[in-house]
């Protein structure tokens, strides 16, 4: 049997408990999944992609059949380069879903083998975004029920609140 390998791409800037509930229902689904990290020129990232893979690679340890890897170009072309066609997105809300269509519609013009999958964040952290994390971290807020304690930690000695 065919081992199906799909790609969930993002900046993870940093990684969230959304995040990570997307993933784990994408593990019911897909035998294997990438964390793929973009390198996006166009975001200015407070964390280097080192440090995010890194993070990430603390937090999903346990789980054998993720792999953290980061890219740099189209998403196509890594697809094509990790031999996938199945991209896993995340939505929060309507405006999330105006974007990750485009992007996906985009994608499919490139290479029409390859699918996206969305999927509903959980009514727990729809309203969690890396950005938004990143602000209250910045002011010395509480982000426990937000991030994984490893990346709360990295926030913490970022922003210099090591209380």
């Amino acid at each position: 049997m065919r081992r199906k390998t799909a790609v969930y791409p993002g900046s993870f800037d940093p990684i969230t408990y959304g995040h990570l509930d997307i993933l784990d229902r994408g593990l019911l689904i897909f035998d294997r999944i990438i964390i793929a990290i973009a390198k996006n020129i166009q975001k200015e990232a407070l964390f280097s992609v080192e440090e995010r893979a890194e993070m990430i690679r603390e937090v999903v340890k346990g789980k054998k059949n993720v792999i953290v890897d980061s890219f740099d170009g189209l998403l196509v072309d890594y697809l094509k380069k990790v031999k996938a066609n199945v991209v896993i997105r995340g939505l929060r809300a309507m405006s999330d879903f105006e974007y990750e269509f485009q992007m996906a519609s985009i994608n499919r013009t490139l290479n029409p083998e390859i699918d996206t999958i969305f999927m509903m964040t959980s009514k727990d952290y729809f309203f969690v975004s890396s950005r938004t994390v990143k602000e209250v971290a910045s002011f010395g807020g509480s982000v426990r029920d937000f991030v994984p304690p490893i990346v709360e930690k990295k926030l913490k000695e970022k922003f210099g609140n090591l209380s």
